[in-house]
């Protein structure tokens, strides 16, 4: 019996799935000093974002070599040293289709947030207060959408707000993409300068490090929205709460942080930013369509593979 150890949470009927088809499942989360020691007992791991599994918990698991596959149950893998992991004969996949609407919906959400003031007038109203004039907004039809990154998740949020009457551009490191006319690629300092609102949907690469910094956010019009709902790391948080107090950037959708759970309370309350916890694939279907990509990818795996 083929035994797969989900360490940050799975959907329940995915697990029931599983354990039919013959695999014994353990859901239990371990810190990074046990999780090497741990795996020497598993042919799978199953993350989300909060495992990080580096080259020193690697090399633990093979002491006794028994692992074969990790799956990452949503689109990054930079929680996983994916290149060491393969060199060391370990398949590492995620699931990369499952959240795309979920995420695309939820950048909407805060764009929306922003744009009316639905953060902070939720929060002045429970204190007591009616600042009805204070909460002038603006529409988002007419606006132009910028994007960073033109993958799953940019595409489907680029297809919601062309329904919207936003104009949508984009740079991708790709270049043009195929079957997007209706959207323009552009340079990524030319997306910077001409978006209304801009959304971020790349990795985060610890070689490359921070994206949006002091320069990008400078570049950026004045009165812009910065939506992230990609990985923390690529947004300078310092730079960005400069540019909120400057009035340089009227509003940020925060999904992600640098540190999560993140204790950057000068952000967190800040008047102009809407945030959530990581919740980009918090959605009862998401989280559905994950855990049924993840019991195909582990039966596929070994039906199919000579192991």
């Amino acid at each position: 019996m083929y035994r797969v150890l989900v360490t940050d949470g799975m959907e329940k009927n995915a697990v029931d799935k599983l354990k039919a088809l013959g695999y014994e499942v353990i859901e239990q989360f371990y810190e990074p000093d046990a999780l090497g020691g741990a795996l020497q007992e598993f042919d799978v791991l199953v993350v989300r974002s909060a495992t990080k599994v580096r080259k020193p918990i690697i090399d633990k698991a093979l002491e006794a070599p028994k692992l074969k596959l990790v799956i990452r149950g949503g689109v990054g893998v930079d929680n996983i040293d994916v290149a060491y992991a393969l060199e060391r004969g370990i398949k590492v996949t995620n699931t990369p289709n499952a959240s795309s609407a979920s995420v695309a919906e939820l950048a909407l959400a805060h764009m929306f947030a922003l744009a009316r003031f639905v953060n902070i007038s939720n929060v002045t109203m429970r204190d007591g207060k009616w600042e009805k004039k204070k909460y002038e907004g603006i529409e988002l039809a007419g606006k132009t959408l910028g994007l960073i990154g033109f993958g799953r998740i940019a595409r489907e949020l680029a297809k919601k707000a062309n329904a919207l009457g936003m104009k949508v551009v984009y740079y991708d490191i790709v270049g043009k993409v195929q079957g997007y006319d209706d959207f323009e690629c552009l340079d990524f300092n030319e997306v910077l300068k001409k978006a209304d609102f801009l959304s971020l949907h790349i990795p985060y690469d610890k070689t490359r490090g921070t994206v949006i910094g002091k320069e990008e956010l400078a570049l950026m019009k004045d009165g812009a929205y910065l939506i992230n709902c990609a990985r923390g790391g690529v947004v300078c948080e310092d730079a960005l709460l400069e540019a909120l107090n400057a009035g340089k950037i009227a509003g940020a959708g925060i999904d992600v942080f640098v540190e999560e759970p993140t204790k950057n309370d000068a952000l967190l309350n800040h008047p102009n930013v809407s945030v959530t916890p990581h919740i980009g694939a918090q959605t009862a279907e998401a989280q559905t369509r994950i855990g049924e990509e993840i019991v195909n990818i582990i039966d596929d795996f070994f039906r199919n593979s000579v192991i």
